[in-house]
């Protein structure tokens, strides 16, 4: 858990921050987890829709497969509008709504959350301003434990909200495997860290755009690491699912149009398998974590990650190597042109 160097970008030193900050939630939050878990027992809610914006949608959205995977129940995400520009009325008694931010200050985000408490929703607030409005809106409020962030490119605030949600779960399920995993997050980070995807990036050096293909449990990351393309790269990334890609999008691909695609060892390692196939066959240069498929670029991964764990790892070794390709390409990773660090929408 060794700081990053002090020359590095602020985002790479924040993002090699993420190991001590889930150590902290694991410290801090498990008294609130424990009493989610009770709640959960009590309400037996029917469903689950989350509320969230940029970087931490992409980590509901990795919440999403983990609940709807191992506790069967389906989880929706509703877009902010309905309250802040629509007003419209929802029927949510009986469900869990889980709002998710960094800042916990952007209007839509308030006003979703307020409509989710009037309908009768237990209301879950995951935010890492502890003294934001939004905390103080929950029937339980779980603080991320990243610490402060200043770079305008989410990074630990992003893993740790996704940490967040593999603890509501772990707990949610009481599933001593889980737990035993949740415990281990925080050293398999920090050794992710170490691990080095800035060659295989480089080569996305003159890239005009690229694919960025993930799918179930990886959807999220996939999400995610499309997004830092744009916010820090100026590149233009598109996240698919691999079920996706295959169908109108396949036909951008080519030796021009490459395409990062991430894997987890579960079962959507064959369809993805497939994917990597056929976009090697179109000739498009192909990064993967998967360390098995012939004529990819390797992006190096931990060996024998367990696939809740697999998506986390594969962000926190990309964290630490895109503000390369970002200062390569002439731009500053930490303070992108056009963008400021707590966006504040209606």
């Amino acid at each position: 858990m060794s700081a990053a160097p002090s020359n590095l970008p602020a985002m790479a030193r924040e993002a090699a921050e993420t190991s001590a900050a889930t150590q902290r939630q694991i410290e801090r939050c498990a008294p609130l987890f424990k009493l989610f878990a009770a709640k959960m027992q009590e309400l037996r809610p029917a469903f689950v829709v989350t509320c969230a914006r940029g970087s931490s949608d992409h980590a509901a959205s990795y919440g999403k497969y983990l609940i709807e995977t191992r506790l069967g129940l389906p989880v929706a995400s509703i877009g902010p509008s309905i309250a802040s520009v629509y007003k419209a009325p929802l029927k949510l008694q009986g469900g869990l709504f889980i709002a998710v931010s960094q800042s916990g200050r952007s209007p839509d985000l308030l006003r979703l959350t307020e409509a989710a408490l009037a309908a009768g929703a237990y209301v879950v607030c995951l935010v890492n301003d502890e003294d934001s409005p939004l905390a103080q809106l929950s029937n339980l409020f779980i603080p991320l434990c990243a610490g402060k962030e200043t770079s305008v490119a989410a990074t630990k605030s992003y893993l740790t909200a996704a940490f967040a949600f593999l603890q509501l779960v772990a707990y949610w399920q009481d599933d001593a495997v889980l737990k035993r995993q949740v415990e281990a997050v925080p050293a398999w980070l920090s050794a992710a860290a170490q691990l080095d995807w800035n060659p295989a990036l480089q080569t996305l050096l003159k890239a005009q755009g690229l694919f960025v293909i993930g799918r179930g449990l990886g959807t999220g990351a996939a999400n995610e690491m499309a997004l830092k393309f744009k916010e820090t790269c100026r590149l233009h990334a598109e996240p698919f699912s691999a079920a996706e890609v295959i169908h109108g999008p396949l036909e951008l691909a080519g030796p021009d149009f490459p395409a990062i695609v991430l894997t987890q060892r579960d079962e959507t390692a064959a369809s993805s398998a497939a994917v990597i196939r056929r976009l090697l066959d179109l000739q498009a240069p192909v990064l993967s974590t998967d360390s098995t498929a012939a004529g990819i670029i390797p992006l190096p991964v931990l060996p024998d990650l367990p696939p809740e764990v697999a998506p986390l790892a594969a962000v926190q070794s990309f964290y630490m190597a895109v503000h390369s390709l970002a200062t390569a390409r002439g731009r500053n990773p930490d303070r992108p042109a056009h963008l400021l660090k707590v966006t504040e929408t209606m």
